[in-house]
């Protein structure tokens, strides 16, 4: 007990220090940032699934376009 008591006074401006520079943080203020960083990524982002259909109808548009060529080459031999 004798040794917290001596150290006590270092202890304290550590953890002052820890706090003024925000290293360590609270429970609330890491869910703000949490939802600060989710809102972010949603305005940036686009989600696998709106992806997914994007590429699926890229797929679609290259099959028009290869059975629109065939035809094209079809009809001029």
């Amino acid at each position: 007990m004798e040794k917290l008591l001596q150290y006590s006074p270092i202890l304290i401006a550590v953890l002052i220090f820890l706090i003024q520079e925000r290293i360590v943080v609270t429970p609330e203020q890491l869910e703000k940032k949490h939802r600060e960083i989710i809102d972010d990524v949603g305005k940036r982002f686009v989600t696998i699934h709106s992806y997914k259909d994007l590429k699926e109808q890229f797929s679609e548009m290259k099959e028009k376009i290869d059975k629109i060529y065939d035809c094209v080459i079809q009809n001029t031999m």
